[in-house]
Formats: structure tokens, C-alpha cells, sequence
């Protein structure tokens, strides 16, 4: 079910140009999502409420590579673009490869570009980006106390929670 809504850019452009031709809004929301929790979930949720359809742009394996160190990702891009395909409140998904989504963010001018709580509205990068074509962006999810750092080291400890 959900890696039929992993698309390709053109496809979403397509998509999104249909649903917003019936009336639909769209939010914007991205990560790297390399070992999915439970902040994963909570900072999505919040996303979903803030209109019809959410968008996820899910980091291919370089950028993550290029955020996270060589160690990363530890899932491929396709993997963890149907692990977020398959949350309930995810419409679509895409896997780009820039270094930012601004390019992605002008293309499909979302309402709304959600981002966690390790921001303010104040340091989104791309906020200006969507102010200049009249969206806003949102902070959503809980407190930034789950990280994938944190799992994975977790994990190579043997420790539990």
C-alpha cells in the first residue's frame, strides 16, 4: 500500500496539480527518516493536521551521507521512503537529492512546510522561500528528545531502554 505512493518528482507535480485543481492543500514536510521512531511519527502526525495532503521529501542516501557522516544512512532511500509511505497519514512521498528543499518547496508551493521542534520559525532555512510564494511554515512534534544517533547507538550497546 504505501510504496504506491512513492512517487517521482514528475509524478507528484501531477499529482499535486490534480488534488489542488479539486480544492485540495497541501503540506510539506522532510527528513532524512533513516531509522524510523517514535519523534519520526509525533513530528509527521502534527505535519497531517495541518491540511489535506502531506508531502514528504524523504534525503536519497548522498545527502544523507553528507549530513550524517559515512556511516549513514543505514537504510537505503527506497526502504525508507516505503517505511514513510506507510504511515497512515502520509499521502506522498519523494526521494530528492539536493542539499536543501527549496527547489522542491518552489516547484510544488505547499500551504504549509512543517518542520520539528529543533527549530523555530525564526531558523527554517527555507522560510523565506515560503513566504515569497505566500505559504507558512509550522513547527510541529514533540520535544526533541528522540534522535536516530540515539536508537542506533542504543542498538551497538546492547542496552535497552
Amino acid at each position: 500500500m504505501g510504496e504506491g505512493r512513492v512517487l517521482t518528482e514528475s509524478a507528484l507535480v501531477e499529482r499535486v496539480a490534480a488534488d489542488r485543481a479539486r480544492g485540495r492543500t497541501f503540506v510539506f514536510a522532510n527528513g532524512c527518516f533513516d531509522v524510523l521512531h517514535v519523534g519520526h511519527v509525533r513530528y509527521l502526525t502534527g505535519a497531517a493536521v495541518e491540511g489535506d495532503r502531506l508531502i514528504v521529501a524523504v534525503n536519497d542516501d548522498a545527502s544523507v551521507r553528507g549530513l550524517k557522516g559515512p556511516n549513514r544512512p543505514v537504510q537505503a532511500a527506497g526502504d525508507r521512503a516505503a517505511l514513510v509511505a506507510a504511515l497512515r497519514v502520509v499521502d506522498y512521498v519523494v526521494v530528492f537529492s539536493d542539499s536543501d528543499v527549496e527547489r522542491l518547496l518552489t516547484l510544488l508551493k505547499p500551504e504549509v512546510h512543517c518542520k520539528g521542534s529543533d527549530y523555530t520559525i525564526d531558523t527554517v532555512p527555507e522560510r523565506q522561500v515560503v513566504q515569497g510564494y505566500g505559504g507558512r511554515t509550522v513547527i510541529v512534534g514533540d520535544n526533541k528528545d528522540h534522535s536516530t544517533r540515539d536508537v542506533i547507538a542504543r542498538i551497538l550497546s546492547g542496552k535497552g531502554v
